[in-house]
């Protein structure tokens, strides 16, 4: 210890004996740096996969906000038009929410989120941005079931654009479009001819788009030729319409309250 104390001999003795040692030590040490790395390699991997699973988690998020957005941004376009649409509509309108739809595949009908306590009426019509949807054919405090146009159940009185020919368009649960009833096998109908509602019937006015003819069939066993419309609104895609009450209507409303 003296010698440790006051000579630098043992420090250089201690640094000679240190150079065989060194193997020993890394053998010694390197099962304890081994555990460590593994250890290390172990924790950095949890990691990653919980950094993965959270940049899943977030990509679906941000995916489910850009279908959102896409749905809001479809949504509003639809509004506009609808706006646009309701000021070229004589009479008084109102947008009205689908809530639902029925689930029969050969009942096309759908509830709205307007009853009659905001005035809605049986046989009332219903459009959307494009043209007739439909009517009113129940009408509850809140909410109102409407038949819609290619419904078997349905019939639009409806006139041919080009040449004035009248005639019923029925619906077709099958194909979801309409067919013109009783047309002779003489008339002057052809494919790309524009339907419109004649305003002869009770509840739709005068006016508003029905369909355009995409076939027109001639079978000479049979007396009436058969022709299908495709419907101008959007039946299956419409997330809102537009309630009409016709000028008639509200003056009718209006010479009730004065009598």
């Amino acid at each position: 210890m003296v010698l440790d104390k006051r000579t630098t001999t043992v420090e250089q003795l201690r640094a000679a004996l240190s150079v065989p040692l060194t193997p020993l030590q890394y053998i010694v040490s390197w099962p304890i740096t081994l555990v460590e790395h593994i250890s290390q390699i172990a924790s950095t991997h949890d990691a990653l996969i919980k950094e993965n699973i959270d940049l899943k988690a977030d990509q679906l998020l941000l995916r489910a906000q850009v279908l959102r957005l896409m749905s809001i941004e479809s949504e509003n376009s639809q509004l506009k038009s609808l706006l646009r649409s309701s000021t070229q509509i004589q009479g008084k309108t109102e947008i009205a929410q689908l809530l639902a739809i029925a689930t029969d595949p050969f009942v096309h009908q759908v509830t709205i989120n307007k009853g009659y306590r905001d005035n809605v009426y049986v046989g009332q019509p219903v459009l959307d941005s494009t043209g007739v949807m439909g009517q009113i054919i129940q009408a509850g405090p809140v909410t109102s079931r409407v038949l819609l146009i290619n419904d078997p159940q349905s019939g639009v009185p409806v006139q041919n654009t080009r040449n004035g020919l009248r005639a019923i368009a029925m619906g077709d649960g099958y194909t979801g479009r309409l067919h013109l009833m009783n047309v002779p096998q003489t008339a002057d109908i052809q494919p790309g001819d524009v339907f419109i509602t004649s305003g002869l019937g009770q509840n739709y006015p005068q006016g508003y788009p029905v369909g355009r003819v995409v076939s027109v069939t001639h079978d000479p066993a049979v007396s009436f030729v058969g022709i299908l419309l495709d419907p101008n609104a959007h039946l299956n895609q419409s997330r809102q319409v537009l309630l009409v009450w016709p000028s008639k209507v509200i003056q009718s409303n209006r010479d009730k309250k004065n009598v």
